[in-house]
């Protein structure tokens, strides 16, 4: 009988793994709310909730899939990273592509109301973007190494 040891998580993983969660987890309860027409969550945002609503019914169905495959893939790769399962890169992966497809649309189809675009709110999908991409990167790096099996 063949038998397997599993080493120790290096610290690493668990520091990126519990920020990852934390930040996916965001992702999610935003989700949640602007999907359930929450209008006291998206009216906190500083922006008319009305404004948002439009502008979200109006997004094509293939940003709006890749909205969802990029929020429930990046929190099942954070849990599946936690759980050292290699399948956590396949699940950054499907987040990466979700997101580049959602918000990609945001650059290519109609423009954000300006309410939606100024400020913080102008960077912020690039920021996602490139935090789905390092989130596989890591992932990759720790299937990689051993680190995930």
């Amino acid at each position: 009988m063949q038998q397997t040891a599993r080493t120790t998580a290096p610290t690493h993983l668990w520091i990126v793994g519990i920020l990852s969660l934390i930040w996916n987890c965001f992702g999610g309860y935003n989700y949640t709310m602007t999907r359930t027409r929450n209008l006291d969550y998206l009216g906190s945002m500083g922006v008319d909730p009305n404004v948002v609503l439009n502008y979200i019914d109006a997004m094509p169905m293939y940003a709006q899939v890749g909205w969802g495959l990029g929020v429930w893939g990046a929190l099942l790769g954070s849990i599946l990273l936690l759980m050292r399962s290699r399948f956590a890169v396949h699940a950054f992966a499907v987040s990466l592509i979700g997101a580049v497809v959602s918000l990609g649309s945001q650059y290519l189809g109609p423009t954000p109301p300006a309410e939606m675009s100024t400020g913080a709110s102008k960077y912020m999908p690039l920021v996602i973007i490139a935090l789905a991409a390092v989130q596989l990167w890591y992932a990759n790096n720790a299937r990689k190494t051993g680190v995930l099996v």
